[in-house]
């Protein structure tokens, strides 16, 4: 079966992608009531031999509502009215999130807020509550 390259590292064999065609909503006549324009793809998120487990994971994540209980991740493109375009689509979809999946995340360097940023915080809260002290009644003195 032919390889589909996704990135310099990761390529997805053909039959790992399943796709089924079922009826669109939305525009194009009498078109979408004859035609199943509509792509449904299907991909093996949890156990496609072609993903590392550090890109399964983040992918896993990613997918969201996408992805069903037994880990396949479920992509469905309705945007055109052609079957081709949508395959395209839904494909291109799949690509993105895979990529976004194989870009592991900057670490955090954690940083400390500036003396200047604190001071200007502390003294908003003074303005505030003088502010607030300001709308009660008066104290007789």
């Amino acid at each position: 079966m032919p390889r589909i390259v996704v990135t310099n590292d990761i390529s997805i064999d053909e039959s790992e992608l399943v796709e089924s065609f079922v009826l669109a909503s939305g525009p194009g006549g009498q078109n979408v009531n004859k035609v199943s324009s509509a792509v449904q793809l299907r991909f093996d998120a949890l156990r496609s031999p072609s993903l590392s487990q550090a890109v399964r994971d983040r992918l896993m994540l990613l997918a969201g509502s996408r992805l069903t209980k037994d880990g396949v991740l479920v992509i469905a493109a309705r945007e055109h009215r052609s079957q081709e375009r949508n395959r395209e689509s839904a494909r291109a979809k799949l690509f993105e999130l895979i990529e976004t999946a194989a870009t592991p995340p900057k670490p955090r360097r954690p940083t400390r807020p500036p003396r200047s940023s604190k001071e200007k915080r502390l003294q908003g809260k003074k303005t505030r509550s003088q502010v607030k002290r300001g709308r009660g009644r008066p104290h007789d003195e």
